[in-house]
């Protein structure tokens, strides 16, 4: 079973359910994720982590302009995406992944950033934020 089948199954039992806000997150979800399979971005955790990105970049937008209401909105969204995620790497196994990065690539300065970034990521498998990686590399190289 795809995401995009996942989504769905959720997306019907929501409107069985009767839960508009849930719904209609659901419906963007799965109308970004057929939009992406449709210009043959197979990526579907891709997709999500956009999606939620841009959600979590909204809901900062809307508290700076002193709209709460919105911003809980945009943040219930972006958790209902992360649902649908894969679990996050804790920091430490993260950290060692980058180490091994480091040391795969032979980065030595901040310069090499982009090599450790590709290396990390790789094996990152998407189970962290390319922010979270790029300040653990960041950190290393300046320590290196």
């Amino acid at each position: 079973m795809t995401l995009a089948d996942k989504v769905k199954d959720d997306l019907a039992a929501a409107m069985r359910a009767r839960e508009p806000d849930r719904v209609a997150a659901l419906r963007l979800v799965l109308s970004e994720l057929q939009k992406a399979a449709k210009e043959g971005h197979a990526d579907e955790l891709a997709v999500l982590r956009r999606e939620r990105k841009r959600r979590l970049e909204s809901a900062g937008a809307f508290r700076d302009g002193g709209r709460d209401e919105l911003a809980d909105g945009e943040e219930a969204e972006a958790r209902l995406i992360e649902a649908y995620l894969p679990v996050e790497l804790p920091d430490d196994a993260l950290r060692a992944i980058v180490r091994a990065a480091v040391a795969e690539t032979g980065a030595s300065s901040p310069k090499d950033i982009g090599q450790v970034m590709k290396a990390a990521m790789a094996k990152v498998g998407g189970r962290a934020d390319g922010r979270r990686v790029s300040a653990l590399a960041r950190e290393e190289l300046a320590g290196a």
